[in-house]
């Protein structure tokens, strides 16, 4: 009989409600967690690459070699042993960003008169953006390698 009574019921309404509360959060809250763990690690990659970038384009003399060893470095990041159309497209579009990471980091003292060197900043996101809306993902979830497991044989 008590299971019937409205106030029992009512309890139970609230037991129920705030259940379904707590689901929600943990819902929204493991969403949240995985954008945040996602960013982290899109911030690293970018942080790692462009160190390397930095590094490669830092030891060159001229634009040119510059931006072919940055070339070279980023299809060896990413394991890119082939050539293919959207491969070539990438890699044109970040030798933008390698141009304006050498024109950083080889400022004229005195100055040529051209004007300012590209924000390597700007270089960057231009090419993000660019990836984002061509491939309709971030560029850096290239760097996700699957490793499948192997079987472990005792010899």
């Amino acid at each position: 009989m008590s299971e019937d009574h409205p106030f029992i019921a009512g309890l139970c309404d609230d037991a129920r409600k705030c259940e379904e509360a707590e689901s929600e959060f943990r819902r929204t809250m493991n969403t949240r967690v995985a954008e945040l763990a996602e960013a982290r690690a899109f911030a690293n990659r970018r942080m790692n690459v462009m160190r390397s970038l930095f590094e490669t384009v830092s030891r060159a003399g001229e634009e040119d070699v510059a931006v072919a060893d940055a070339v070279s470095a980023l299809r060896n990041r990413l394991g890119w042993r082939d050539d293919s159309d959207a491969r070539t497209e990438v890699l044109a579009e970040y030798s933008k960003v390698a141009q304006a990471a050498f024109a950083a980091t080889h400022v004229d003292a005195e100055g040529d008169g051209e004007g300012e060197p590209r924000d390597v900043s700007a270089a960057l996101a231009d090419f993000e953006a660019w990836y984002l809306e061509a491939r309709a993902k971030p560029f850096w979830v290239l760097f996700e390698h699957y490793m499948p497991e192997t079987q472990l044989v005792d010899f």
